[in-house]
């Protein structure tokens, strides 16, 4: 569990440079690429879903030792990943005003991210690609090589980060641009290296026949399950996504202190995602092992290391809050909201780790993803969103009240998912399904 929350601390740490450092130059820049980085965070709903489906399989066919299923299943997610990754690129080249407009109708923020949506772009082919072989490492007993490549990425992006937004000797200041550069850089030799890695004795790699556009039995039975991950995360992220579009018409003052809240946030609950992941994994393994009494009693265990961890990660929220507010060069009214944001997403996390571990961890691991798709469903369409927007711009609630209401949604979750786990609908072996 942690090297893989390691890892998503690092992954997670490569949008929060491009917006923290930018910051130090200016509130507009800091503001205009977090939404900016919307897009990308809908690419990653895309790519959450497959490296569920693709992390599911693995770690039950990695149970039954059969190396041969998880490679075509690791062939048949990089064709499908590479073919997302061409369209959202295509997106952010052709039309990243538009892209902008969605999410502001401020001039200034929009002229700025479309700079940084046109350079960056490349990044997701590079990136998508990257996940699934990461997602492999991890369900194939080398969680820490994964950690290592992920890490020296990361490094190396906020090497570039700095080099390309400051400039340094010769090498003229970018600002946003350089940013999206040092992506792209960065993203490119991560890849590079796990193609490498993946040509070592004993390593999973897939057959350049496995690429061919055939559907198998297995790719089917894969589908069937990913396809209700895919429409889970898409629904979940398109109500998230709608909760930037509410606070970017708030004002300038709103947006920048939602953008530092949100990075806080998305680094901190690395850990409980971690979890999360690390606990598909075990759940996983003992499924594809026939052994499912091990599983429930790795489940139990698992729910109560997520609260535990809910609770530590709000904790270190609050106390790293002062410095997170002295660090950001923001307006005197940004500064209040963000005071307070801040103190909103310290429970917030409680719910997230808990949901994390059992909608994305354990019920996927067991072949149960549409429990998570109709949860968020009507929490987020049916509840969250609506009040949100009737808040926002029927009632003009202040902002402060806007982002509460924007925030209660992995709270009213729980009881339901609770119940839910109870029922265990979870433990299911789907290699046995597959035949």
């Amino acid at each position: 569990m942690l090297p893989i929350a390691f890892q998503q601390f690092m992954l997670a740490l490569v949008s929060a440079s491009d917006a923290l450092m930018l910051g130090r130059m200016n509130q507009d820049s800091l503001s205009a690429v977090s939404l900016a980085s919307q897009v990308t965070f809908v690419f990653n709903l895309f790519m959450a879903a497959l490296t569920i489906g693709t992390n599911t399989f693995a770690a039950q066919f990695w149970g039954k030792q059969d190396r041969k299923s998880i490679e075509k299943v690791m062939a048949f997610t990089i064709r499908t990943t590479f073919l997302i990754a061409v369209v959202f690129y295509a997106g952010t080249f052709w039309a990243p005003g538009t892209l902008m407009r969605i999410f502001t109708n401020d001039k200034t923020l929009i002229r700025l991210g479309e700079s940084y949506l046109k350079a960056v772009g490349l990044s997701y082919i590079l990136s998508g690609v990257s996940q699934i072989y990461l997602c492999i490492l991890k369900n194939s007993s080398h969680a820490g090589k994964s950690m290592l490549i992920s890490s020296v990425t990361v490094v190396l992006n906020l090497v570039l980060n700095t080099v390309l937004i400051f400039g340094a000797g010769e090498i003229a200041a970018m600002g946003i641009s350089g940013a999206a550069l040092a992506t792209v850089l960065a993203n490119a030799v991560g890849l590079l290296w796990l193609v490498l890695d993946s040509l070592r004795k004993e390593r999973l790699r897939p057959q350049i026949s496995y690429f061919r556009l055939r559907i198998s039995d297995l790719e089917k039975r894969f589908w069937k399950h990913t396809a209700l991950v895919m429409a889970n995360e898409i629904i979940w992220g398109g109500g998230f996504t709608m909760y930037s579009v509410i606070m970017g018409h708030l004002g300038t003052d709103a947006v920048a202190a939602n953008s530092i809240a949100n990075i806080a946030k998305n680094l901190v609950v690395c850990f409980c995602l971690g979890l999360g992941s690390a606990g598909s994994i075990v759940v996983g393994n003992a499924l594809g092992a026939g052994e499912m009494e091990r599983a429930k009693r790795e489940g139990a265990h698992l729910c109560r290391a997520s609260i535990a961890g809910g609770i530590l990660t709000g904790v270190f929220l609050l106390a790293v809050s002062p410095a997170i507010l002295s660090f950001c060069r923001l307006s005197a009214q940004a500064q209040e909201y963000l005071k307070y944001m801040l103190l909103m997403c310290s429970y917030y996390l409680v719910g997230k780790s808990v949901n994390s571990m059992t909608i994305s961890g354990i019920f996927c691991a067991g072949g149960d993803p549409g429990f998570g798709l109709l949860c968020d469903a009507v929490t987020l369409w049916g509840i969250i969103v609506p009040v949100g927007w009737v808040a926002a711009f029927v009632c003009r609630a202040p902002v402060l009240v806007v982002y509460f209401l924007l925030n209660l949604d992995e709270i009213i979750k729980l009881p339901v998912v609770y119940w839910h786990y109870k029922k265990y609908k979870w433990v299911r072996n789907l290699t046995e399904e597959v035949g």
